[in-house]
């Protein structure tokens, strides 16, 4: 399939609540509202196809976007491709899931997301959280470095309050995540956790709350959840 005949499905599994919801939430024109479940239809007739997935996430259309973040083959895609796309991931369905799905599944996806946590703009810095996030899901504790996410819990706990409205909310993720994937640092995740208390933003007007760090470790904790793995850092 080419990205115009993708574009054409896109059109026709669009929905317009899905639309409308996804509006409220920051997605902006062009988009036609796809369910996820819809784009995984789409997804199974192109199957991992990294050319086709360069040109769709160039199109701007926020639907073809996040499904060739699901088509991207992280075994082909580069560094700077991914730099590319984290520079374009303007809402956080792009920024917070998409983009950093593939990025965690990449050999360098650590390295990627320790340098965009630097960044002032608000959309990469929550693609580099998402990505360091997701990447210690997906990979081994003895694969990790460990002591590099000691640190940067102690980073989550000096700027999360004064940081940007995204960048809060996935910085309080990756407080969530770290405590649950890495066994070694579930004590310092819920420290930390205690320590940064409730984390506020500004969540479009929507229903949406930010989820309290301290009972989500917590609730991983009951379900026998701690250090269980992912096999892939993408839905």
């Amino acid at each position: 399939m080419t990205a115009d005949e993708i574009l054409k499905e896109l059109e026709r599994f669009g929905d317009p609540q899905t639309k409308k919801t996804l509006q409220r939430h920051g997605a902006k024109e062009p988009f036609f509202g796809v369910k996820v479940a819809d784009l995984k239809t789409i997804l199974k007739k192109t199957k991992k196809n990294h050319e086709l997935s360069l040109a769709l996430y160039d199109t701007g259309n926020s639907d073809a976007m996040y499904l060739a973040a699901m088509m991207a083959d992280e075994t082909k895609i580069t560094a700077e491709q991914l730099d590319h796309w984290a520079e374009k991931a303007y809402w956080y369905y792009l920024s917070a899931h998409a983009v950093p799905g593939v990025a965690a599944e990449t050999a360098y996806g650590f390295d990627l997301g320790l340098k965009w946590i630097q960044s002032d703009q608000e959309n990469i810095a929550t693609v580099g959280w998402a990505t360091l996030a997701s990447y210690a899901g997906v990979n081994k504790d003895e694969d990790l470095n460990i002591e590099a996410y000691r640190q940067l819990l102690d980073k989550v706990a000096e700027e999360i309050h004064h940081s940007k409205n995204r960048v809060r909310l996935t910085m309080n993720l990756f407080v969530i995540s770290i405590g649950t994937y890495i066994k070694e640092l579930t004590d310092k995740s819920i420290a930390i956790a205690n320590q940064i208390g409730k984390v506020t933003a500004d969540m479009n007007g929507t229903a949406c709350k930010v989820p309290l760090a301290t009972e989500y470790i917590g609730k991983a904790i009951d379900n026998g959840q701690l250090g269980k793995k992912r096999k892939t850092a993408r839905c």
